[in-house]
């Protein structure tokens, strides 16, 4: 007797906690779901008790991440305007570096709001892919190819790597290497078609679109590996004419107010366009995804160049950046271009000119480039610091 007693008492327990949970879960979860992001962080935690209680612990882990999800989705306040909800605070440890072959997401918008823009836009000529290798070089050593150009000077890859590469890093922590842009606002197709538009025009002042956003790329690589760096995001073209000289003035006043730089990288893309108006994108696939094609130019004194006494020492350093990044990411390097020029290349021992693919290469394809050769830099830097 005393036994079904205590039974009965017990279902009379459990059907009243049924009862006080049927009508306290929709609350909770109400609170939850749509009121919760609103309220202070003690109420959302209570809400959550509340709902739980009654639930089996699988019920509540779907819960938490459900709840996770929604805190990360913009909230439309009364008004109807997005409303971003402020995020937890996650620390170091819980952060796990993106691959360096994650598409941005903000490059992933872009392309999907070019879709939509340009979804109608009239063909002017067609994109073709080519892969630059040792059949455009004149001479080639190894890994290395070079395409040489010059009036004068012969090219003896194999002796001018012998030669040590003149750079000398004491703390790669401090400013080591800059990157700049002569021609800031150079930049790229934003959808890999096939095809161009004369509507869409490969020059930008956006920093997120142009030789800028290439530049961001090739640093954050720098920045992982602890060496120093300095990005001139100065729009040295916005006059076509002159923008070397504005150039050179940016590098001599960055360089008075960090001595400890080094490396001088400016960072350019190509324009490649047949006789017949078919564009050509310098393309390679580097881990399975599309990169564009780095082409090096290294100059020299020859003709009318003068006053570069450093050259050799400037082509040493462009051979040794091509051979690591052509071990680390075969095909992703053209032929360096070795000829008669010096764009600013004789500030320091230790400058080149990049060409990050062509205006026919896709954003995302350059900005992957950028993120690749920034390794390879970062290795060649890395091995010429003091240990």
């Amino acid at each position: 007797m005393r036994m079904q007693n205590q039974r009965r008492k017990k279902q009379n327990t459990d059907t009243l906690q049924n009862r006080f949970s049927a009508v306290l879960m929709p609350i909770a979860l109400a609170v939850l779901f749509f009121g919760g992001l609103r309220f202070s962080e003690p109420v959302s935690k209570l809400a959550f008790v509340s709902a739980s209680l009654q639930m089996p612990q699988g019920s509540v882990q779907v819960l938490k991440n459900d709840l996770q999800t929604a805190a990360q989705k913009p909230v439309s306040d009364t008004a109807g305007e997005a409303v971003t909800p402020i995020q937890p605070k996650v620390e170091p440890e819980q952060v796990e570096r993106n691959d360096i072959t994650d598409t941005p997401q903000d490059i992933l918008d872009m392309q999907r709001a070019a879709e939509t823009q340009f979804a109608n836009a009239e063909k002017s000529g067609n994109i073709i892919e080519k892969q630059y290798d040792a059949a455009n070089a004149t001479a080639v050593f190894q890994n290395i190819t070079v395409r040489n150009t010059t009036p004068s000077h012969g090219i003896d890859i194999q002796s001018a790597l012998a030669r040590p590469v003149s750079l000398t890093v004491v703390n790669k922590a401090e400013p080591t290497v800059l990157i700049f842009h002569t021609h800031t606002t150079e930049s790229y197709e934003m959808l890999n078609k096939g095809w161009y538009t004369a509507n869409y025009v490969t020059r930008s002042d956006d920093p997120d679109r142009n030789m800028v956003r290439v530049g961001t790329a090739l640093c954050e690589e720098l920045e992982k590996m602890g060496i120093g760096v300095i990005h001139d995001t100065q729009i040295h073209d916005a006059k076509y004419t002159g923008a070397y000289d504005r150039s050179r003035e940016s590098i001599e006043k960055i360089m008075r107010e960090h001595p400890s730089i080094k490396v001088v990288i400016d960072v350019h893309r190509d324009a490649i366009k047949q006789s017949d108006g078919t564009r050509v994108k310098p393309t390679a696939a580097i881990n399975g995804k599309k990169a564009a094609q780095i082409m090096i130019i290294a100059g020299c004194e020859d003709g009318k160049v003068t006053d570069f006494p450093t050259w050799e020492e400037n082509l040493t350093f462009a051979l040794r950046l091509q051979e690591i990044a052509e071990t680390e990411y075969p095909g992703l390097m053209r032929p360096i271009l070795f000829s008669a020029r010096k764009y600013n290349m004789d500030i320091t021992p230790c400058s080149v000119l990049l060409e990050m693919g062509s205006d026919s290469n896709t954003l995302e394809e350059a900005e992957y480039s950028g993120r690749l050769i920034g390794t390879a830099l970062g290795k060649l830097v890395s091995e010429c610091a003091e240990k």
